[in-house]
């Protein structure tokens, strides 16, 4: 019988021959029969999906239709996986629909948008251009293929901001390196969002700068203070004469010749190199090259001694001379930025100056 002749094997009798005959036509109806069912699951919507994926697939598995078919089949199929949001089974299955017919205009629309939702702009253009070439008036391949343009300027637009922003952040980063500034972690971003440096042309650091009352805990804050500025010039302009006085300050204690202002030494959590380009190109772009960070070396060793001299003022409250430049202060062995320099603001003239110096209050 037909039914057990070996694979590859020519029949020897016509009756052989009429059961292969008749198995063919029994596999070419179950499979004919398969695509008209999942042609009608995908009309039946979404649910039934995966019975329409399940039905193309034994059609193809009856290896009983024409090319022309096996290729609707597949493109079929790729059609399902697109609606599924399976783009690299439909970037696969429309190009196995390619290899039986290269005729087949719906595979080339399939597996260009397969290939553009993964985001693989070449391929998905050179499909568009192949399918084009079958039929150079198909409207659905021009709008695709004005689509990729469209993303590749975009991603090429976008790839330009990484770079920059990626050399700005390196340049900064190096910049406060070689005036060896340590940054730490972030606080109270509540009160300033997040700020950063900014180097100008002539390699001059400019600081956004928290000032804080402790008295009050209420804030002041310097859009630009650049590094070679005294902090008394500051204060001069904050204190005048002029100025209306703190809208808290019932006795009018903060006076130009009575505030004065302190850091914490030493408290603060310092950010490694990779941190630091972290915290830098926060905001700026969406995104940067896939591992970019690994690219940046930290050395233990150097967090390690940058901060092992700390413990001796750890936690006391250092008085700002402020006829020092703010890259004098920023620059000294126990004070970690938090992200952008912060000052504690106090009066001599206020009873809370004494329990502030004998180190009795301490940030909420």
């Amino acid at each position: 019988m037909a039914l057990w002749m070996d694979a590859g094997s020519d029949p020897i009798s016509e009756s052989e021959k009429a059961d292969l005959e008749a198995i063919a036509a029994i596999k070419e109806a179950a499979a004919v029969e398969l695509k008209e069912q999942g042609n009608q699951f995908v009309k039946m919507g979404k649910k039934h999906y995966n019975d329409a994926i399940d039905c193309y697939s034994r059609a193809i598995n009856q290896n009983a239709l024409s090319e022309s078919d096996h290729s609707v089949l597949f493109a079929n199929r790729a059609h399902v996986n697109l609606l599924l949001g399976n783009y690299r089974r439909a970037l696969i299955d429309s190009e196995e629909a390619i290899k039986f017919c290269s005729t087949n205009i719906k595979a080339y629309y399939r597996a260009a948008k397969a290939a553009f939702s993964l985001n693989l702009l070449a391929e998905a253009a050179s499909l568009c251009q192949r399918g084009l070439e079958q039929v150079p008036s198909n409207e659905e391949l021009k709008k695709l293929l004005m689509q990729i343009d469209l993303r590749r300027k975009e991603d090429e637009h976008h790839k330009a901001q990484v770079l920059e922003a990626v050399a700005s952040a390196k340049e900064l980063s190096s910049a406060m390196e070689n005036r060896v500034l340590k940054l730490g972690k972030g606080l109270y971003q509540e009160l300033t969002g997040i700020r950063k440096p900014v180097l100008d042309k002539s390699g001059i650091l400019h600081w956004p700068v928290l000032l804080l009352y402790a008295e009050v805990m209420s804030s002041d804050f310097i859009e630009d203070f650049c590094e070679t500025d005294m902090f008394s010039s500051h204060l001069d302009i904050m204190f005048s004469e002029v100025s209306q006085p703190l809208p808290w300050d019932e006795y009018h204690a903060y006076t130009r010749e009575a505030v004065e202002l302190y850091y914490q030494a030493g408290t603060g959590i310092l950010l490694s190199k990779k941190e630091v380009l972290k915290y830098l190109l926060d905001g700026t772009v969406k995104s940067v090259p896939e591992g970019f960070f690994d690219e940046e070396k930290d050395s233990g060793k150097d967090l390690d001694s940058s901060v092992s001299h700390l413990s001796t003022n750890y936690g006391k409250w250092i008085h700002v001379n402020e006829k020092k430049t703010l890259l004098d202060i920023l620059r000294h062995s126990d004070y970690i930025i938090p992200a952008i320099p912060v000052f504690f603001v106090v009066s001599k003239k206020s009873g809370f100056y004494k329990e502030f110096r004998a180190g009795k209050w301490w940030p909420p």
